[in-house]
């Protein structure tokens, strides 16, 4: 019989143990009884999506999760986020990541405060606004501004340097003086010179003033960071010999799908929407299903426990259960496995290079003695690693 494969990947999710939840994590303490039923009946572990060599981000994970080795394919952040973005770059572009941030109001540039990676999660039409005024004001035929969505754009810079220098990402840096986090290196002159006139043409922009009267962080400046140029990643079908899926609305997910020439599916970050579009996909022929969702990620930048918590809740109820229950009610065989592709402690409020938990579960193999909750806990305790993260599908496809 014919098998379906569902891979549910939830950003962040993966915690390290909180003083105030008892020591335990937000995955221990989420009421998850659709995953729990499939760890319990499945195989737990541990991989490493992050290897030493690379700054820890969703990029190098995703990577990893998918199969490629990122020290063959992994080129940048911003270049999967171009694509993502519909925009195709040259061999010899650099794209940059260009986030809107929320800066203090010292009158040097060097002694600001970044209050906010994501200008307090400025919404997609606000931010398109913004962006065009700095195309306008600042773009040439060298620097591209190109609209994104909510805070992430990007730039490109043509013929640029491939690696212009020491680029920090704001999140790394959150109510943290920037003086120590400016681009450093031999050709970031250009680059932190965009951002600090960015910061003089928008702390007066009506978007703003709005903004701050509504009692809202302002968008104020750009950060530029993420450089990387175009990559060349093997199609996914014949790397694995399966036909594949993406589902997410991040456009760095959907770029790698589009370079690994995976079908390319945009869906708000609305768990059923994802969940019946992931069926859907699945029934119209497609062996796997890659579907993505930040908002474990999002919740745990803002230390929000609560919330998080609450997210792998619902992640578990509209996602994975919807999509589980679909695939017994179609009568193939299935195969699912869910995993946090990179850990995003909420104390640290960045991502870190900790292995995460994954699970496979698959329906013609039910296993007995498998982990009663599915945490990160239970992971370590089943005794296997997998690494480099890489092989991990593989393993799951059982090539």
């Amino acid at each position: 019989m014919f098998m379906k494969y569902a891979v549910i990947v939830c950003d962040g999710m993966s915690d390290r143990t909180i003083a105030q939840l008892g020591n335990k994590t937000p995955m221990a303490l989420a009421y998850k009884p659709n995953i729990d039923a499939l760890a319990q009946k499945g195989e737990a572990g541990l991989v490493k999506t992050v290897s030493a060599d690379f700054r820890p981000g969703n990029d190098v994970a995703h990577l990893s999760v998918l199969g490629y080795d990122p020290k063959m394919y992994y080129t940048g952040l911003s270049p999967f986020e171009a694509a993502g973005s519909g925009i195709d770059l040259k061999d010899d572009d650099v794209a940059l990541r260009c986030n809107f941030v929320t800066l203090s109001d010292e009158e040097s540039y060097e002694d600001k405060i970044m209050l906010d990676y994501s200008a307090d999660d400025i919404s997609s039409a606000e931010a398109e606004i913004l962006i065009e005024y700095i195309e306008e004001k600042l773009g040439n035929e060298i620097f591209r501004f190109y609209n994104g969505s909510g805070y992430r754009h990007c730039l490109v810079w043509t013929q640029g340097e491939p690696r212009p220098g020491v680029l920090t990402p704001p999140r790394n840096i959150t109510e943290k003086k920037i003086t120590d986090y400016i681009p450093k290196g031999d050709f970031v002159a250009p680059l932190y010179d965009l951002m600090r006139k960015s910061y003089e043409l928008l702390k007066e922009h009506p978007i703003n003033s709005r903004r701050s009267s509504e009692g809202k962080k302002t968008a104020n400046s750009v950060w530029l960071w993420g450089e990387g140029m175009k990559p060349h990643l093997d199609s996914f079908s014949e790397k694995f010999d399966v036909s594949a899926s993406v589902i997410s609305d991040v456009d760095l997910l959907n770029g790698i799908g589009r370079y690994a020439d995976m079908t390319v599916c945009r869906i708000a970050d609305d768990y059923e929407m994802k969940a019946q579009t992931a069926v859907n996909e699945l029934k119209r022929g497609q062996d796997l299903v890659y579907i993505h969702t930040e908002a474990p990620d999002q919740y745990s930048y803002h230390a929000d426990i609560e919330n998080k918590i609450k997210s792998i809740e619902l992640i578990d109820k509209y996602l994975v259960g919807y999509i589980v229950n679909a695939l017994r009610k179609m009568g193939e065989e299935f195969s699912v496995m869910i995993l946090s592709a990179i850990s995003t402690p909420t104390q640290l409020r960045t991502h870190t290079s900790d292995p995460v938990p994954y699970l496979i579960y698959r329906s013609n193999d039910e296993k007995t003695g498998g982990v009663e909750i599915f945490d990160e806990y239970s992971a370590f305790a089943a005794g296997l690693y997998v690494s480099p993260g890489y092989n991990l599908m593989n393993r799951f496809l059982q090539k």
